[in-house]
């Protein structure tokens, strides 16, 4: 197999993201120290909120389902058309994930399709804002308010995407933010939760320390008796001080990498629009502004799983990588119980027609060409087969 000249994603990372790694790594403090309040204060001061570091965008959805009291025998409405990561936080609370439908349009939670899996047992929706689009969050809310629910938004794929002015991750009582190396920012590894209630905040900061709650002394083991207390069971979920700095000086300039990945999506756009056999993301929403994580495209309805998967084979062939996003929770293996009891038929249509092209900060104008070129070479070679195969008398 032809390894990709052409990734999928690639991390944006500059002398100055080294130099601020290294720096920390010339202390004697690499864990819980000042860069850890730092980010932390930078990232609420970028979103809002409280802000608490975490190792994982995962970590954070377990720690605000635990710190907002969700556990056995509740119900979770989530979307099966997202990262496995969003079903498999509420199992390990105990609860139980729920699969709603998504939009058609958004590939974001549809109002109705919540509406009609909510149950009396049903606690809490997972919001996902996907790809980077902001969901129907006012729509959502009213859901929720009306049935007693609370909301975590997975803002993981949307740093920097708002509403009407107002960041995404700060509309319901917690939000959750990733810093994967496929993301618009990266810290390695890492995560971050904000929320407006501090009694929740701090007690994910406790939960993501093993249950300490003794914030004087939090960020030093020497410092006495009480770090050897633990107040309740907690994780080691804790972000190193090196993810922190890496995770600062990329936050420094969230708004120029914000402003290319625009670009970028928008040089797609305009390459493919008058590809009748492609369906492309919206660029301009009024009201909302998007955070491209992705650039993910959907095959017209006539094409199959197979004839997405063979133009996925003949781009990989040309050095170019592509992804299947996503491929849908219930539809894992991991996730058999599900498969029959999942009413998503939008969510199944459309992932199985999904194609994710190559997308990153530094990916050139010239590479964008030459991946749309392949893609329409390869949808033009399919649409050719399928007609022999309908009208072998034409060949």
């Amino acid at each position: 197999m032809i390894e990709p000249d052409i990734p999928l994603s690639a991390p944006d990372i500059t002398e100055a993201d080294i130099e601020a790694v290294v720096s920390v790594l010339r202390t004697p403090r690499l864990s819980l120290g000042p860069k850890l309040a730092e980010f932390e204060a930078a990232m609420a001061a970028y979103v809002g909120g409280h802000a608490v570091g975490v190792s994982s965008g995962t970590a954070g959805l377990h720690l605000a389902l635990l710190a907002l009291g969700i556990g056995k025998g509740d119900e979770v409405i989530v979307p099966s058309f997202t990262f496995i990561a969003v079903a498999n936080a509420v199992r390990y609370v105990g609860a139980q994930p729920v699969f709603a439908d998504i939009d058609e349009e958004t590939l974001n939670l549809d109002p109705a399709g919540v509406a009609a899996t909510i149950t009396p047992r049903t606690r809490a929706l997972i919001v996902v804002h996907t790809f980077g689009r902001p969901a129907d969050i006012p729509a959502l809310l009213d859901l929720a308010r009306r049935h007693n629910l609370l909301i975590i938004e997975d803002a993981c794929e949307a740093i920097g995407a708002d509403i009407a002015g107002r960041r995404v991750g700060t509309f319901g009582d917690a939000g959750i933010f990733a810093f994967y190396p496929n993301k618009q920012i990266t810290t390695g590894e890492g995560g971050m939760v904000v929320t407006e209630d501090a009694a929740v905040s701090r007690r994910i900061a406790a939960l993501r320390n093993h249950g300490r709650y003794d914030s004087e002394r939090r960020h030093s083991p020497l410092s006495g008796e009480s770090w050897f207390e633990h107040a309740e069971v907690g994780f080691n979920y804790r972000l190193s001080e090196m993810h922190c700095a890496l995770g600062m000086a990329q936050l420094s300039r969230i708004d120029s990498v914000l402003a290319r990945r625009e670009i970028l999506a928008r040089r797609y756009c305009d390459r493919l629009r008058h590809n009748p056999e492609l369906r492309l993301p919206a660029v301009d929403i009024p009201d909302r502004r998007l955070s491209w994580f992705v650039f993910v495209i959907r095959l017209a309805a006539s094409f199959t799983t197979a004839d997405r998967d063979w133009i996925m084979g003949e781009l990989a062939a040309s050095g170019i990588a592509t992804g299947r996003y996503f491929a849908p929770i219930h539809l894992q293996p991991a996730y058999a119980a599900w498969r029959d009891i999942a009413q998503v038929p939008v969510t199944e249509s459309v992932s199985a027609r999904t194609l994710a092209l190559p997308f990153f900060n530094r990916i050139a104008d010239d590479q964008i060409d030459r991946v749309c070129a392949a893609l329409e070479r390869a949808l033009r070679s399919r649409i050719y087969s399928a007609n022999l195969r309908r009208h072998p008398q034409n060949e």
